[in-house]
């Protein structure tokens, strides 16, 4: 009886890992006015979510204020590898897009809108 149950729980441990969603992780964006962040994309509710978890500027990895704060938020998978209907935020200019991300392997696509003003970027990731 303990053999069945310690089977059946190494079986549910093993399920949570196969149900984290691809884009589940951290991912370095692009230069943005001469910094870029690491964010760590992960489930927030029934949607995904991505905060800042470090920043780098030309000196290297510093210590800015936006650490913490929620990069993506309310991103909803669409399955093979889209997602929709989320919101970004570009620290540089305070601004909050409509959003979409694409995920190939480990590269993402992000892009984020204000009426006709998009605007895109390549995110990689590190694990």
């Amino acid at each position: 009886m303990k053999k069945l149950f310690l089977a059946a729980m190494l079986g549910l441990a093993g399920t949570g890992a196969a149900l984290a969603d691809p884009v589940e992780g951290i991912w370095k964006t692009q230069v943005d006015d001469g910094a870029y962040a690491h964010v760590t994309m992960s489930t927030c509710g029934d949607s995904l979510c991505g905060v800042i978890s470090r920043t780098f500027n030309d000196s290297g990895e510093y210590a800015s204020d936006n650490i913490g704060k929620k990069l993506v938020w309310d991103m909803k998978s669409q399955g093979r590898g889209s997602y929709k209907k989320g919101k970004i935020w570009q620290p540089s200019t305070d601004k909050i897009y409509s959003s979409k991300m694409s995920l190939k392997g480990d590269v993402l696509k992000v892009s984020g809108c204000i009426g006709p003003i998009c605007k895109k970027q390549t995110w990689n990731r590190i694990k």
